[in-house]
């Protein structure tokens, strides 16, 4: 999207300093949902307003109508010549391009205030999820205000839907990946969102599962595949996650591919196990434990299969002599080439949370008590660690402020995992899983209920790993 903007920073009164685009020369497109855009605002059945601020006393307002998913813009407290109007945007506020300045309009003469027409926040004809904000103007001054972002409550009605949403706001209809075309974590994003199809009910997303599969499965070494063994298996386990919601047996084809991929880099060295890269560098926690977790799984789904069952068993039968889950019941990062035991490395958080689910699904194929005893005792030792969780309130090593790099998606897998062990003993983590995502919507959250990093807050800022990390927390919590 290219993006235009003025070249006067302005004054965001509440907030901070921000910058307003000028309007494309070209027209914002009407967009038509249930109604039209420029739908009068006298019309609509309900208002809420989400967000709000002030500039030279006059209030600048936007107004939701959640019944029809659409919003306006109010000025009051003010004079004849004020302006209001509205900002669109379909990437989550970072761009409105040709969606700027939406329904301008002056307060009249006589009038100290005036409102915009109503305007739709999401594009239901092309898949895309909006929000909106109101700016304006005192008509005797050059600055402009414009409120925080916000949405209706249209595939948002609970914290779960709400935090999909604001995920799919990061979804690239062009590319069918995330943000920047992050490839492994758009990988987790994508189960996210099919795991929140399972929680919530809600299918209105699920057109990014087709989206994702049509434009990418023939990148890289094709049906998801790459020299990145760990890649390989996130994409494995996410298309049999979608293959549990559509029944579509492309994706679980495209599964067993990968499964097959991995399987063709585990060898006899250090007792067995697999690499973590195609040039067969290093043997890793992570990849040997997404191997277990998608070979059990596809057996699950395989009838009369027994291969995939004996490499998820051998793979545990591995692991088990690395020494990589150490004393402490937490896992270490790999293992050290020359003597094939435990290098000792940081216990990432999603390497307790991605053998934990690997050892549940592992028990539901054989019923091996050992493997879900061995899964207790790491949730048990990840959500009592002062480390790994300090306060109760999990939180990665050297966890950034800014949500960049790949680490920010730890925190997701590792919550998954829990998930699915708490699922799997009834409730054992409800407590913890609860505080957490209590704590992340408390103090983590913006206005369009995007999260950061630090459920624990306070919340700097966001991207796709941040927000399907907490999306992954709000659908395993209770």
């Amino acid at each position: 999207m290219t993006i235009r903007r003025l070249a006067v920073v302005v004054v965001l009164a509440s907030t901070a300093l921000v910058q307003v685009q000028t309007a494309s020369a070209a027209q914002a497109a009407t967009i038509c949902n249930r109604y039209c855009d420029g739908r009068d605002a006298g019309l609509a059945p309900a208002d809420r307003v989400p967000v709000s601020t002030t500039l030279y006393g006059r209030s600048f307002k936007l107004h939701v109508n959640d019944t029809d998913a659409m919003a306006w813009g109010s000025v009051e407290n003010g004079q004849a010549g004020d302006e209001v109007w509205l900002d669109r945007s379909f990437d989550g506020g970072r761009g409105w391009g040709d969606n700027s300045r939406l329904g301008a309009t002056r307060t009249p003469a006589g009038s100290a205030g005036w409102r915009t027409g109503q305007f739709n926040v999401d594009d239901w004809g092309s898949n895309g999820v909006g929000v909106l904000r109101a700016c304006g103007k005192a008509g005797d001054r050059p600055e402009i205000v414009c409120t925080a972002w916000a949405r209706s409550n249209w595939n948002a009605w609970d914290r779960r839907t709400a935090a999909a949403t604001a995920l799919m706001m990061r979804f690239d209809r062009g590319t069918g990946l995330f943000d920047t075309n992050g490839w492994w974590t758009g990988a987790n994003a994508l189960t996210a969102i099919v795991d929140n199809i399972k929680r919530s009910g809600m299918r209105s997303y699920q057109y990014a599962i087709a989206s994702t599969y049509d434009k990418n499965v023939n990148a890289r070494q094709g049906q998801f595949r790459n020299e990145f063994l760990d890649d390989t298996g996130w994409w494995g386990l996410a298309w049999v996650n979608a293959y549990d919601v559509t029944g579509d047996s492309r994706y679980l084809n495209t599964a067993r591919a990968d499964a097959d991929w991995m399987h063709s880099y585990w060898d006899t060295r250090c007792g067995g196990g697999i690499y973590w890269k195609t040039d067969r560098a290093s043997k890793n926690a992570i990849q040997n434990s997404l191997y277990i977790q998608l070979n059990a799984a596809l057996s699950q789904r395989i009838g009369g299969d027994t291969v995939y069952r004996q490499r998820a068993q051998a793979g545990w039968a591995w692991f088990k002599t690395t020494g990589m889950l150490n004393s402490e019941n937490l896992v270490n990062d790999g293992i050290n080439m020359t003597t094939c035991r435990n290098n000792g490395d940081v216990t990432w958080t999603y390497n307790q949370g991605v053998l934990i689910n690997a050892l549940v699904q592992l028990n539901k194929l054989t019923g091996d008590a050992d493997a879900l005893a061995t899964a207790r005792r790491i949730g048990d030792a990840l959500t009592a660690s002062g480390y790994l969780s300090p306060g109760g309130i999990m939180r990665e090593p050297n966890e950034p402020d800014t949500c960049a790099g790949d680490g920010v998606s730890f925190k997701g897998a590792a919550v998954r995992g829990l998930g699915a062990l708490n699922a799997a003993t009834g409730g054992a983590y409800n407590a913890y899983l609860q505080r957490n995502a209590d704590s992340a919507y408390a103090n983590d959250r913006n206005s369009i209920d995007a999260y950061g990093s630090h459920w624990a807050g306070p919340w700097r800022s966001t991207n796709h790993s941040c927000q399907h990390s907490a999306l992954d927390l709000l659908n395993a919590a209770p």
